[in-house]
């Protein structure tokens, strides 16, 4: 069997940064790599309805946002599936298959789960026990949703951000479940996490653990370069680094944590100058020697800002100049979308028949109806 990658995003809302460095630019390296068979990149339209079902009009306007972000970093149609989740109908029956094999219970110990109930004002505890506003049961079962994701493409690996870790560990045990009850059907994926640690979880520009479109605390995508620029300026550094002077600490400061995310050796060739100032000059060769010299004190926040406003910029305007092409040609993008849906919904249809055909309620397939007719005659036949 092939090597397939099945990975994605909710639709609520353009990508971030966060994005790009968790999963997406690796997609487009794996895509690139000519390593994979095939890879599926999913809208996941469908999921972000159960936290947001009494405002379906933000999910469908931020598909196109989605895959103009997809499609602007790099991903290509001509090389990756990109489709819609709710346009494949058939992972909302593998969802209902799987749930038979989870109990509550498990989905309760989900870290992943209890964190997001929290974040999303469902509970004021981890456990969600208080039950604050009620959760909905599609967003409870997400994990579950997401098993029928992977699971109805044959996903070997999974790309993803650190945090997707448990989603992807119950995946597996929902598919050793399935397997050994019914018999072999469903492959076990592997998750496949950033190789840069700073990329594992990417924090938010006010120094908070994890960047969200909710804490706007995000750079986007697609934000210009000045929007880019207002947003490095008032990021979160060392808070006891007053004075130039003064030592400063590189862990947990968040513009270091950036540099770690995006900067390559060829930034201190292209922007060095971003050290030379009035009462400044250095010639850094490096972002170790940029580390120890604000550990030792003497260089100001500001000018690390401008270096890491230089070297977000560099990134980002190649994805910004290809998203205006393609903004100005939206039929194109929906075709796209079109396409790739129904090459999944074939591929999701022949993973659903053949997980029916192990749990014997493909009543109707070609000979199936025919020897159940003569089982049960015989039987009948003989006052069973």
């Amino acid at each position: 069997m092939g090597k397939i990658i099945l990975t994605g995003d909710r639709p609520t809302g353009r990508l971030h940064i966060g994005h790009y460095v968790g999963s997406l630019r690796r997609r487009v390296e794996l895509q690139n790599s000519g390593e994979f068979d095939k890879i599926f990149v999913m809208i996941a339209d469908a999921q972000a309805l159960t936290d947001n079902a009494d405002n379906p009009e933000k999910v469908r306007q931020n598909i196109i946002e989605v895959a103009l972000d997809y499609m602007s970093a790099g991903l290509d149609p001509e090389k990756t599936t990109i489709f819609i989740q709710s346009q494949v109908s058939e992972l909302t029956e593998l969802t209902f298959f799987y749930m038979n094999l989870v109990t509550v219970q498990r989905l309760q110990r989900n870290p992943t789960v209890k964190q997001e109930i929290q974040m999303r004002g469902f509970s004021d505890n981890a456990d969600g026990a208080d039950n604050k506003a009620g959760t909905p049961v599609g967003f409870f079962c997400y994990p579950i949703s997401q098993a029928a994701d992977i699971t109805a493409f044959k996903a070997t690996t999974v790309p993803v951000g650190e945090d997707q870790e448990p989603m992807i560990e119950q995946t597996r045990e929902i598919v050793r479940k399935f397997n050994s009850t019914y018999g072999p059907a469903l492959v076990e994926p592997q998750i496949l996490l950033p190789d840069n640690k700073a990329c594992l979880r990417l924090p938010g520009t006010d120094g908070k653990a994890k960047m969200s479109k909710s804490l706007g605390n995000c750079i986007y995508l697609s934000d210009s370069a000045e929007e880019v620029w207002a947003k490095v300026k008032g990021m979160f550094t060392d808070p006891g680094h007053l004075q130039v002077s003064d030592p400063g600490k590189v862990e947990g400061n968040t513009v270091f944590t950036y540099l770690d995310a995006f900067c390559l050796p060829e930034h201190f060739e292209k922007f060095g100058d971003c050290f030379h100032g009035r009462k400044q000059s250095f010639d850094f060769r490096s972002l170790d020697e940029v580390k120890e010299q604000y550990r030792r004190g003497g260089l100001g926040d500001m000018m690390i800002k401008t270096f890491l406003n230089a070297v977000l910029n560099d990134v980002l305007e190649p994805i910004r100049q290809r998203r205006k092409e393609l903004e100005k040609n939206l039929p194109y993008v929906y075709e796209v979308l079109r396409k790739g849906s129904e090459v999944a919904r074939a591929e999701a249809a022949d993973t659903l028949a053949q997980v029916k055909r192990q749990m014997r309620i493909n009543y109707f397939e070609p000979g199936v109806l025919e020897q159940l007719l003569e089982e049960q005659s015989a039987r009948y036949s003989e006052g069973r």
